[in-house]
């Protein structure tokens, strides 16, 4: 049987490399590692064997190397060989020169050539999960297409050919389901080698997925003309793509929508139906925010770099449309700018101005326009302003002296310890203490009312420091 299975080998050889698509070096070494193997299982690991394949014989060619010693020290056959015997090998062999004898392959055995034919099937199978490895590795990022086979704990199996993909499921488009047969289109997102064989994992979910697409429906997003900034998804609901021209004359969100919508609705398609809002992109995050809220029309943004978040106030009319169906147009405008967004309605904004603006003029000769300057400056609380140093208050208008600064961090600190001491609540303005939801006359009543207290505490305040002048007289 050892002869059957090694007779004819270059053909075998030949056949196993084009078959697999295999390199012919590597066939060749895993059948002289395979022969190898047998043969020391056959003669013993101590001897030193060794295995080479001969061109021009087509044939695996074992050689034992033994020590030539002189007859009067050979001890061990497995190892050493007299000097005479190694004169009739070879005529030139000398002492302690390490001679090479020719073993006859055949005389493995059945059981030495099946363990042979095991090493060869493993080496060939390592090879083939390198090869599909290294194809997959060099395609990830792309898009593949296959054949839905079966489901394996929520996973879609995808025969892709040579091996099988699978789609976790969350990288699946909720709701979408596919019996075995279906083709299937995913992005190559992950290759994974493992001890079974490279894994890959396909995704319908991912954000690149849509960007990719784009790329496939969209000539000039191939071309380079027009560019994917950012892109966002909810798989299966909404997505944006926020996209930018290195061409004047080109229209990036006309390109990417296409003649009649043709192009976009190509991807809509494919992805089940999810809407998609294209959205110019900006290199101003206030105008990005802005395009990335469409359809919602904005009032005022307020930016906080530092903490990459932004404060964005809508008519009362825009906030559900800001918002979107629960929340989800704000947090995909989040997910395309990368900044932390809130949404307020005017009401709302109005009336934390009010409550910031009456909280600062607890602070003793504190007059609403001051109060105003130091609420845009980024200080909503008398609080805010006890913790501030002297550097970020002197960045309010009216505060730009050192003396000024420290003088009303030194105010705000007393009004804190006065409450803590005290233990009384802040007190809050009447607008704070009404529904976000007052309009009409009832928001016309509570900006009066408002008026009336900040008037009184003023009031209050200017007694205060008249009584105080004239203890100092």
């Amino acid at each position: 049987m050892a002869e059957n299975m090694f007779s004819d080998l270059a053909r075998v050889i030949e056949q196993v490399g084009k078959d697999k698509g295999i390199e012919r070096a590597v066939v060749v070494d895993a059948i002289t590692q395979g022969m190898l193997v047998a043969a020391r299982k056959k003669y013993g690991t101590y001897r030193e064997i060794e295995a080479s394949y001969n061109e021009e014989t087509g044939e695996i060619e074992l050689f034992e190397f033994k020590e030539v010693v002189p007859l009067e020290k050979f001890i061990d056959e497995e190892v050493e060989i007299p000097l005479p015997e190694a004169l009739k090998l070879d005529p030139q062999a000398q002492l302690d020169d390490s001679i090479g004898i020719k073993l006859d392959s055949s005389d493995l055995g059945r059981i030495a050539a099946q363990t042979a034919k095991q090493i060869i099937m493993q080496k060939v199978r390592d090879a083939e999960r390198e090869i599909i490895f290294n194809e997959f590795e060099s395609r990830k990022g792309e898009i593949a297409s296959g054949i839905a086979r079966r489901v394996e704990r929520g996973a879609i199996v995808v025969d892709l050919g040579r091996t099988e993909a699978y789609i976790p499921p969350r990288e699946q488009i909720p709701g979408e389901v596919y019996k075995p047969g279906d083709r299937i289109q995913g992005y190559l997102s992950e290759v994974r080698q493992t001890t079974r064989g490279p894994q890959i994992i396909m995704s319908r979910a991912a954000s690149d997925y849509l960007v990719k697409l784009f790329e496939m429906e969209v000539p000039e997003i191939y071309d380079g003309i027009v560019e994917i900034m950012a892109a966002a998804r909810e798989p299966g609901a909404r997505a944006k793509i926020a996209v930018r021209s290195k061409d004047s004359s080109v229209d990036p969100v006309g390109a990417c929508v296409g003649m009649k919508g043709t192009r976009v609705q190509n991807v809509v398609q494919e992805l089940r139906g999810e809407k998609i809002d294209i959205v110019p992109w900006d290199e101003d995050i206030t105008r990005f925010a802005c395009n990335a809220l469409a359809p919602a029309e904005i009032s005022r943004v307020f930016l906080d770099e530092e903490n990459k978040e932004l404060e964005i106030v809508v008519p009362d009319n825009q906030l559900s449309l800001a918002i979107g169906k629960k929340g989800q147009n704000v947090r995909l405008a989040a997910k395309l700018t990368t900044w932390k967004i809130d949404i307020l309605s005017e009401t709302s904004a109005s009336a934390r101005t009010a409550e910031a603006i009456f909280n600062l003029m607890l602070i003793p000769g504190m007059t609403e326009t001051m109060a105003q300057n130091i609420f845009q400056s980024g200080f909503g609380s008398f609080q805010a302003v006890a913790q501030a140093t002297s550097a970020e208050i002197m960045t309010i208008p009216g505060y730009d002296d050192p003396e000024k600064a420290e003088k009303l961090i030194q105010e705000a600190k007393a009004v804190v310890e006065k409450y803590e001491k005290e233990g009384i609540p802040v007190p809050v303005s009447p607008q704070a203490m009404a529904s976000v939801k007052v309009s009409g006359d009832a928001k016309s009543q509570a900006d009066a009312r408002l008026k009336q207290e900040l008037e009184k505490l003023q009031n209050e305040q200017n007694k205060e420091s008249n009584e105080k002048a004239e203890e100092q007289q």
